[in-house]
């Protein structure tokens, strides 16, 4: 099955890109009961994770900048991606989940990403 993006022009071009990424990242990752998938969307100011089962349609955990422990947080974008992982990690140890797929949205595994994924293999989670 073939998904298309319509090409964009300009900096509506950066966008598409990614979600061109995107498409082709999850034709391959998957989320089951056993080992959910961890999404990561950014944006310019925030940043929300979420550990979803897809084959039931769920979420399980999701953190997100907005969240009232981290909104007024002293930091970077980068400490508030990790005070993220570490939120999210929590949550899915509470709910169960040892093991996780990541799937960084289409962005590049770098900066605040990279700084999520990491502080949650910190708190315990697998990838």
């Amino acid at each position: 099955m073939a998904y298309g993006v319509k090409i964009a022009k300009g900096k509506a071009y950066k966008g598409a890109a990614i979600k061109r990424r995107h498409i082709r990242i999850r034709k391959r990752i998957s989320g089951t009961a056993e080992r959910p998938r961890l999404v990561v969307t950014r944006s310019n100011r925030g940043i929300t994770a979420q550990v979803i089962d897809d084959l039931a349609g769920h979420t399980l955990a999701s953190a997100s900048t907005l969240d009232a422990s981290i909104r007024g947080g002293e930091g970077d974008k980068s400490a508030k991606a990790k005070q993220v992982g570490q939120l999210v990690a929590e949550r899915a140890k509470a709910k169960g989940v040892e093991a996780v797929v990541f799937d960084r949205g289409g962005n590049q595994y770098a900066g605040r990403i990279a700084a999520l994924a990491d502080a949650a293999r910190e708190a315990g989670l697998k990838f």
